[in-house]
């Protein structure tokens, strides 16, 4: 073989070929699978790529892992099923059909017709089928594309609502009005997991803003820092650390007063004495002139408070669009989320956008649970209460938000700051923080249940699991499952009219024989216009299906039973082998498949949903990025296989 490679004819692309004519000449894995059938399972599952993208080498060599092992094990005698599956529903198709079709808003996927959407969601799903197959097979991997799985398909929707049921019977589904990541790219809420998916190092406005209380002697102003201006249009409180000494200074060139942490005096601007302009504060090069970071050739110290002095204040609203709460809101309110580790000590509170800020302010009475506006519509923009800014993308009004501010005479100071912020990992947009409705899987309760399963699974390599697995576990949170979208299961839940009867779907024979429609399709357009009657009689109506869809994220951690249609088909097969023996993927699945597969499985059975674990680490372009398709920064695969083989 020496030689043979040392020839000058030698061809590894060539001599590749020939292996693979070879095999599809003998049907050379599908008749492993015959010769193994009978044999012991080994049950292997493949996660579904999003079906809206072609291969690179993240998949390729994800895929060289899971090949070596599954044909390792089929050549010890076992049975080792290979099923190719797609990731066809969600964001990842919307977000192409809505580019196709020039889509930016809820309205005209509405006004265009739910129905003749979702068909061109379908339609393009198998786009790169035959371009998955070609690679997939020319890197000499063994796959059964002819019995793949689609998360699209019917039988694996069923199995989707089974799922929700048993999480439904076993009290770990609610709906709830939380604060939660929001892509306004993509117009839907995220989970805490998406987003975290792409954190990005970027710039963002870093301000100083005043808020006057009432009555006081001094005319003091409580400080507070932000680096999301397009919040300060709604808000409704301010929220000290009642354990916290504050400091009421005043500014000797213009007699402002103002209240800050006084272990945050330093953050204080100063002004230069040739100009009179703001300067950053000091950093203690003139020492005497400096006194517990305070800078008191600029600043006068005139008393200490103790936090807790400061709860129950009033204070001058920043912007009047909300001046119904002011019975309730403009106050200041205590918690121990705040810090002094930056900022002034003093968070201004947008309860409709922060989950702190929401939570305090329900705590304190500043708003009531149902009394929540959200100042933002779901592309983004400034509802019609925001009149100063009405029609505006938050994002794109900070700019203006600051000089209205600034008109007030209410700005301290302006900068920015480079911070770690979550990005839409589809749209690759900045995401908010915007509450909405959505229904929830209570993973907080099952958090221990979920560090005992992560015990009982072998991964590689394994500080993966100790460290970056096992920390994401300890801080899990609740799972946002529901999406306001179009193309994805439809969430199984019909709700009465006034909410007070809910019956939960979990299979089609349930549905079809509460409501007596014969059902051919699960999708939104099959499904929305199913009711069914009231159990309580005709005098209370009919239940409808709520409008959400499922998280893709949902669906392809309901993989290892809704693959093979259980529990309607296939019992004896996934009751003797489950958990399954092995998974693989890359390093990036630890927030997003892994942690589905398991948080499913462990509220379903209790149990890991996989034995064994391999995870390779992210494969980068040659400048160091992540490989981008319409950044063009790394070969097509094909092109390199062909021209070296898929061995090098």
């Amino acid at each position: 073989m020496e030689d043979v490679c040392e020839g000058k004819d030698f061809s590894f692309p060539l001599e590749e070929q020939r292996v693979l004519e070879l095999w599809a000449r003998l049907d050379a894995f599908h008749e492993q699978l015959r010769r193994t059938e009978g044999g012991e399972e080994f049950i292997f599952y493949d996660g579904p790529p999003f079906a809206t993208g072609l291969p690179h080498y993240g998949h390729i060599l994800a895929g060289t892992i899971k090949d070596v092992v599954t044909r390792h094990q089929s050549m010890r005698g076992r049975h080792v099923m290979r099923r190719f599956g797609w990731d066809c529903h969600g964001l990842p198709v919307e977000f192409e059909i809505d580019k196709l079709l020039g889509i930016t808003n809820r309205q005209q996927v509405l006004d265009l017709g739910i129905g003749k959407y979702n068909e061109t969601c379908r339609g393009i799903v198998t786009k790169y089928v035959a371009e998955w197959e070609a690679v997939v097979t020319r890197t000499g991997r063994w796959i059964d594309f002819k019995a793949d799985y689609k998360t699209m398909d019917i039988n694996f929707m069923e199995s989707v609502w089974w799922v929700f049921g048993q999480l439904w019977d076993k009290d770990l589904v609610y709906k709830g009005f939380k604060v939660m990541p929001y892509s306004t790219g993509c117009k839907t809420a995220l989970s805490n997991f998406e987003a975290g998916l792409d954190y990005r190092t970027v710039p963002d406005p870093a301000v100083m803003v005043s808020f006057p209380v009432v009555g006081d002697a001094d005319n003091a102003a409580l400080v507070a820092w932000t680096t999301t201006p397009w919040t300060l249009p709604s808000n409704l409180a301010l929220c000290v650390n009642a354990n916290l000494v504050y400091a009421k200074v005043k500014d000797k060139s213009n007699g402002t007063v103002y209240i800050v942490a006084e272990s945050r005096l330093g953050q204080l601007p100063v002004k230069a004495k040739a100009s009179g302009k703001k300067q950053a504060p000091s950093k203690g090069s003139n020492a005497e002139a400096v006194q517990g970071g305070l800078d008191t050739e600029s600043y006068e110290l005139l008393a200490k408070i103790p936090g807790s002095s400061l709860v129950g204040l009033k204070y001058t609203p920043l912007f009047d669009f909300f001046l119904e709460f002011q019975d309730t809101a403009f106050r200041v309110i205590a918690d121990n989320y705040v810090t002094d580790d930056s900022g002034t000590g003093v968070v201004h509170c947008a309860p409709a956008f922060g989950e702190d800020d929401h939570r305090v302010c329900l705590s304190a009475g500043i708003i009531e649970a149902s009394g929540l506006v959200v100042a933002v519509d779901d592309d983004g923009h400034f509802i019609e209460k925001i009149s100063q800014f009405k029609g505006r993308h938050v994002k794109e009004a900070d700019k203006d938000i600051i000089n209205a501010v600034k008109d007030k005479g209410r700005l301290v100071s302006k900068g920015s700051i480079e911070h770690s912020y979550p990005y839409c990992w589809r749209s690759g947009t900045p995401l908010i923080y915007r509450a909405v409705p959505s229904w929830f899987i209570k993973v907080e309760k099952i958090r221990d249940q979920l560090l005992e399963c992560n015990k009982e699974t072998y991964w590689v390599p394994d500080y993966v699991k100790e460290k970056r697995f096992h920390n994401w576990l300890e801080g899990a949170r609740d799972w946002a499952v529901s999406r306001s979208r179009f193309w994805g299961t439809p969430l199984p839940v019909w709700i009465s009219q006034d909410g007070e009867e809910i019956v939960v779907m979990d299979s089609i024979e349930k549905l079809e024989r509460l409501s007596g429609v014969k059902v051919n399709d699960l999708h939104r357009h099959h499904v929305d216009d199913i009711t069914i009657p009231s159990s309580r009689g005709p005098e209370f109506g009919v239940l409808k299906r709520v409008e959400d869809v499922f998280d893709c994220w949902f669906e392809s951690g309901s993989m290892p039973y809704a693959y093979i249609h259980y529990p309607f088909e296939n019992r004896e097969l996934f009751e003797k082998n489950f958990p399954g023996n092995f998974v693989a993927e890359g390093l990036d699945q630890t927030r997003g498949w892994f942690y589905t597969l398991m948080v499913l499985s462990t509220a379903l059975f209790g149990k890991p949903a996989f034995k064994n674990l391999i995870c390779n680490g992210l494969v980068l372009a040659e400048d160091g990025k992540k490989m981008s398709k319409s950044k063009q920064n790394y070969p097509s695969p094909m092109e390199v296989i062909d021209e070296y083989g898929a061995m090098l």
